[in-house]
């Protein structure tokens, strides 16, 4: 059976190389945005969304033969709201002060479909407590790091200089990568497409 990656995540193309997941990706074509509105306005909370809008990447790119793997994280601040990608460099410099000394959620959804209806789900939900971030160490960041960043809801990469904005982690490091990944390998483990 072949597996179909709905995400254009370069991350999470990595991680299933890595895990020596055999894929294909395909291109998912969905207004995000609107969608996410739209689960927010229906009075989803944001663990709900993330698994919601990775159904939605896994429907849109509906294959009757294939396995459609479909991801999306959403970060849920402290106040319970919740972020989007950032529009701008400034945009995103205004969203990591608000983030600056408290803690937020990142809940990281993945859902397999086939033929447009979903046949297994995961959301993995980590914690992470930032530090008090100085507008001198926002703007450095930044310099670094806004062409690695600018598509990630909370502008960072924990893998690279990110990891200098928390002080405390707690969960799934593939989670807050982009993807629920071990529960993952266990689920195709379970269908054969992985050894066991």
């Amino acid at each position: 059976m072949t597996l179909l990656l709905a995400s254009q995540s370069a991350t999470r193309r990595t991680m299933l190389e890595q895990a020596g997941i055999a894929f294909e990706p395909v291109h998912s074509e969905f207004d995000e945005d609107s969608a996410k509105q739209a689960l927010i306005a229906e009075g989803r909370d944001a663990w709900q969304i993330a698994g919601a809008l990775a159904f939605l990447k896994a429907a849109a790119a509906d294959d009757q033969q294939a396995l459609v793997l479909g991801a999306d994280q959403v970060l849920e601040c402290a106040d319970r709201s919740l972020l989007s990608k950032p529009k701008s460099r400034e945009d995103l410099a205004h969203q990591l002060r608000a983030l600056s000394g408290t803690t937020h959620r990142l809940h990281s959804a993945a859902v397999l479909s086939r033929g447009g209806e979903q046949v297994w789900t995961a959301t993995e939900t980590a914690s992470l407590s930032m530090r008090s971030l100085s507008d001198p160490f926002i703007a450095a960041y930044l310099d670094c790091e806004w062409e690695e960043v600018r598509w990630n809801v909370g502008g960072y990469r924990i893998e690279g200089m990110g990891a200098q904005l928390f002080e405390r982690i707690e969960g799934s490091h593939f989670a807050i990568l982009g993807l629920p990944l071990l529960p993952l390998l266990a689920e195709l483990r379970r269908l054969g497409m992985l050894t066991s």
